[in-house]
């Protein structure tokens, strides 16, 4: 780009543009973005929107105005709705049975995992060809580091994003939302600001004016939990939390307390890291008090094992590393972890492993948090790799 640095952006053509306009002179598009770090921020995190439910209406253009749920039979859950059904209130982890009373039209379908696990690898493909730094965080969305792709395209990591989205459209059929700043936690938090099919921009000069009076929950690691915990401390917004001193907040929280101290800054260094061969799939839960009774904590560890089982069979995958989490009450995790053979595919074989960790930590001290999952996953008629561990 040559000439006075353009500060704007057609959403549906990708031109640059030096100055604000209604329309792009370009295009006539109206979907136009303005920011004055535009073109100069290389982070972007791209959302696609209803990701499973915008799948099942592009292949079934018959429900394309209707409400649609993705998820189980009426004792299960949304697993993803479309926004015409978010308007009467249905939103994901909430019963079927409570989604269709309040969108008694909405239609059910099944989930297709595998399905949806091909387009977002097409997706994936999509995006590796502007840049290779691609940071997959789940099936449907990413984190992009888009440094010198000026230099190579000629284009602008706004830009670049843009083109991105374009082709998801033009190619896969959906659609997705886009945020865009300096840092990973900046650049997911933008992308949840205008959906779908948005754009929004947090620059490095108003970051701290964005943050200060938002709640503390929008950090990433703050859940109801933490956010619950620092309430009570009088820390309810990102600025109350910057009246503490970093030595304070990590003598309470550990290492979550520096991490706290910074993000509550804009300062996040994490970098995009490309996804490696081994992937996880775990859950885990945060008690309403401390837990110490190994009974107890094995009781609470089932649940789990049978929510990972479940979404190992939906994925068609087994693990070979089962992984033990647990938080103690001065917020320090502890991690244990077992190769297994054969591969853990089922609740009772990841659980026998999950309480095996289990008793070697339990000792009597209070627990915060419980977690148990699978790595090192692989489909079930995969050969092993012969190389790892």
């Amino acid at each position: 780009m040559t000439g006075t640095s353009p500060t704007a952006l057609c959403r549906d053509c990708a031109a640059a543009l030096a100055s604000p306009a209604p329309r792009c002179p370009k295009c006539g598009g109206r979907r136009v973005v303005t920011h004055a770090e535009l073109h100069a921020l290389p982070i972007g995190h791209i959302d696609c929107d209803s990701f499973y439910a915008t799948v099942e209406k592009r292949d079934r253009p018959e429900l394309a105005t209707r409400p649609v749920i993705v998820g189980g039979e009426h004792r299960g859950v949304v697993a993803a709705c479309c926004y015409v059904a978010r308007l009467s209130g249905v939103r994901s982890a909430m019963p079927i049975h409570e989604a269709l009373s309040r969108c008694p039209d909405a239609v059910v379908l099944p989930p297709d995992i595998r399905k949806y696990r091909e387009v977002g690898h097409q997706a994936r493909r999509l995006m590796e060809a502007f840049t290779l730094l691609v940071e997959p965080i789940s099936i449907d969305e990413a984190f992009l580091d888009l440094t010198g792709v000026e230099e190579r395209l000629s284009i602008s990591p706004a830009q670049a994003l843009v083109e991105i989205t374009k082709r998801f459209e033009r190619d896969l059929g959906i659609t997705a939302s886009i945020g865009l700043s300096y840092c990973k936690l900046l650049a997911k938090i933008a992308s949840d600001l205008d959906k779908p099919r948005g754009f929004s921009v947090i620059g490095r000069a108003q970051a701290l004016d964005f943050l200060g009076p938002k709640k503390v929950s929008i950090l990433w690691g703050v859940g109801p939990a933490l956010e619950k915990k620092l309430a009570a401390e009088g820390v309810r917004t990102v600025a109350d939390l910057r009246q503490r001193e970093e030595i304070e907040l990590v003598r309470r929280y550990g290492a979550m307390g520096r991490t706290l101290y910074r993000f509550a800054r804009g300062i996040d260094d994490r970098r995009i890291e490309p996804e490696g061969p081994s992937k996880s799939i775990s859950s885990e839960e945060t008690f309403d008090w401390d837990v110490s009774n190994p009974d107890a904590l094995m009781q609470e560890l089932r649940p789990l094992a049978e929510k990972v089982a479940r979404r190992m069979a939906a994925e068609e995958l087994v693990g070979r590393t089962v992984v033990l989490k647990l938080k103690t009450t001065d917020f320090q995790n502890i991690t244990r972890s077992r190769r297994v053979d054969p591969p853990a595919r089922t609740a009772e074989a990841i659980l026998a492993v999950g309480g095996q960790l289990l008793a070697q930590v339990a000792d009597g001290r209070p627990f915060r948090l419980i977690g148990i999952g699978c790595t090192d996953l692989s489909e079930p008629d995969a050969e092993p790799d012969l190389f790892v561990g």
